[in-house]
Formats: structure tokens, C-alpha cells, sequence
């Protein structure tokens, strides 16, 4: 079980360095997100989007449970996304939220990805002022 987490954490080092054309090494040709099947060439597509919406992107690890061949994160995020972000106007300020996400794995890699996004903590911090 430590050798998946180390996978894991290997995984976000590859993202936050913004090394995806190694996305390969952790994730599989066939992979899925939220039950659609992106593939890679999808997924990496998905996250340099998400890299050019929100410049100062980093995937921090709040919490980590892993078994046999699941990995469940709560990771959080402290980022300026610029323009709308999940059909928010957050416009450059500064928001502090958690992804909660579920890895399969399989044969060594991320296979199937399920992410919810605190939406409701985004809103409340962009009401706030």
C-alpha cells in the first residue's frame, strides 16, 4: 500500500511541476473522469486547461487513504483563478477550497478518477469579500 501512495504522490509531483507529457507514467491510455471516458490525450487536455484557468494551480495533500488499489484524497487548494471558475466569477481573487477524489488503479495506474469540488466553500468565500 505505501508503493500506491508513493505512485500518488509521484503523480501530483508530475502535475505540479506541470511535466504532462510524462502523464503516461501514472495514468492509463484508457482513463476515466467522473464516468467518461477522456483517455489520456482527454485528460491531458482537462488539466492544461485547468493550468491556464488558474496560473498558480498546486495539488497539496490534505488527506491520503489508501488500499489494495484505491487511493481517496481530499487534496486543497489555495489559487487565483482567472475569469469564471466552475461557473464562478472569481476573476483573479484568491480562493481557498478541497477536491475530494477517488483513484483506481490498475496495472500501476490511475485508471478511474471521481472528483467533487467544494463549490459551496468557493461561493461563500466570493460573498465574503
Amino acid at each position: 500500500m505505501t508503493d500506491l501512495a508513493d505512485r500518488y504522490r509521484a503523480y501530483l509531483d508530475c502535475l505540479n511541476a506541470r511535466e504532462l507529457d510524462r502523464l503516461g507514467e501514472h495514468v492509463r491510455e484508457d482513463v476515466q473522469h467522473n464516468g467518461n471516458a477522456f483517455g489520456l490525450a482527454g485528460y491531458r487536455d482537462m488539466l492544461r486547461d485547468d493550468f491556464r484557468r488558474i496560473p498558480d494551480l498546486r495539488f497539496e495533500i490534505e488527506m491520503l487513504v489508501v488500499d489494495e488499489s484505491h487511493v481517496a484524497a481530499r487534496l486543497v487548494f489555495d489559487c487565483a483563478p482567472v475569469g469564471e471558475f466552475l461557473g464562478l466569477p472569481v476573476h483573479g481573487r484568491r480562493v481557498r477550497f478541497h477536491e475530494n477524489v477517488l483513484y483506481t488503479y490498475r496495472d500501476g495506474r490511475i485508471a478511474d478518477v471521481r472528483s467533487v469540488i467544494d463549490t459551496v466553500a468557493i461561493a461563500a468565500q466570493l460573498a465574503g469579500g
